[in-house]
């Protein structure tokens, strides 16, 4: 298990597992159990007045949280079962909470709206880690904690990409567009940390930028995102200027085809040419440019 995996396992576990069946024993359980389990993480029972550990906000249920959790104490419960420590896996039977495909992307128009508002919020003094970070996502189409987490020595600006010792999909090598190289080579640099966008307290990475999203966001009257949108506008550029599914899989780092596979791990003149369009356009329209594109949805994100 990754070590980001075991982190977010373990968030579950202490914000809604041990809140909600902490004080019964585990050979007690019923499927009922598991069941009122899911329901009640759904409706936020477990959210109130508990937040994370360390940096990070309040925890929150719904519907996605309580499905995962459930898949999660069914993978426990599974182990223990298999190790002689109950004689059944409860959770088996469990119908869980469908969780809905996001497809939700920004158009041009909203991309350039996006971009103003960053501007602005600048100027009255919003966090200017958040915004980077937000701009370097936008450019890339990176996973968010990519990015966050994203260290100094895995950029490789010579050859335009970003070298992953570790991703969802294992160690890659992504290709990024000029804009976006040129922007993640353009942050301060501190002597004293080794991450591109580094906290603003303490020596860990930048967690603040999704209610920093949101909020410029809110200002730009944008609604229904969140900054996984993102990844899916850089997707849904890169269809609407024409490039297959498998280059738009190779830019984002998907795992799939042996194409796929090989796109994802070797910085291929292509991808390199495509992340660079790609970028230019999102980059255009942050400016504020308003060349208008049409946009088309797109499920590979």
């Amino acid at each position: 298990m990754k070590a980001s995996t075991w982190k977010m396992d373990q968030s579950r576990i202490d914000c809604h597992i041990k809140p909600l069946l902490g004080t019964r024993k585990t050979e007690s359980l019923k499927l009922a159990d598991i069941e009122n389990l899911q329901r009640d993480v759904a409706t936020g029972k477990s959210a109130k007045a508990i937040k994370r550990q360390g940096r990070g906000g309040t925890t929150r249920g719904g519907r996605g949280v309580a499905a995962r959790t459930v898949s999660m104490m069914g993978t426990i419960l599974e182990y223990a079962r298999r190790q002689g420590l109950v004689t059944s896996n409860v959770a088996r039977g469990v119908q869980k909470y469908a969780i809905g495909k996001r497809t939700r992307f920004l158009s041009y128009e909203e991309i350039v709206e996006l971009g103003n508002a960053m501007g602005v919020a600048a100027e009255h003094g919003e966090n200017k880690t958040a915004l980077a970070a937000i701009t370097a996502l936008a450019l890339t189409g990176c996973r968010r904690q990519e990015i966050l987490d994203l260290p100094w020595d895995w950029i490789d600006g010579q050859r335009k990409c970003i070298r992953f010792a570790d991703t969802k999909t294992g160690a890659q090598l992504r290709p990024i567009g000029e804009s976006a190289a040129a922007h993640l080579l353009a942050q301060p640099k501190l002597e004293t940390c080794g991450w591109v966008f580094p906290a603003s307290n303490g020596e860990g990475s930048f967690v603040g930028a999704p209610r920093v999203f949101q909020r410029v966001c809110a200002a730009a009257k944008i609604e229904g995102v969140s900054l996984h949108t993102l990844r899916h506008t850089f997707a849904s550029v890169a269809a609407d200027l024409g490039y297959s599914e498998l280059t738009i899989a190779g830019l984002l780092g998907h795992r799939g085809s042996s194409v796929t596979a090989r796109y994802a791990h070797v910085p291929d003149r292509a991808l390199v040419s495509a992340a660079d369009q790609v970028a230019d356009v999102i980059a255009r329209a942050l400016r504020g440019e308003t060349t208008v594109i049409s946009m088309k949805a797109s499920a590979t994100a």
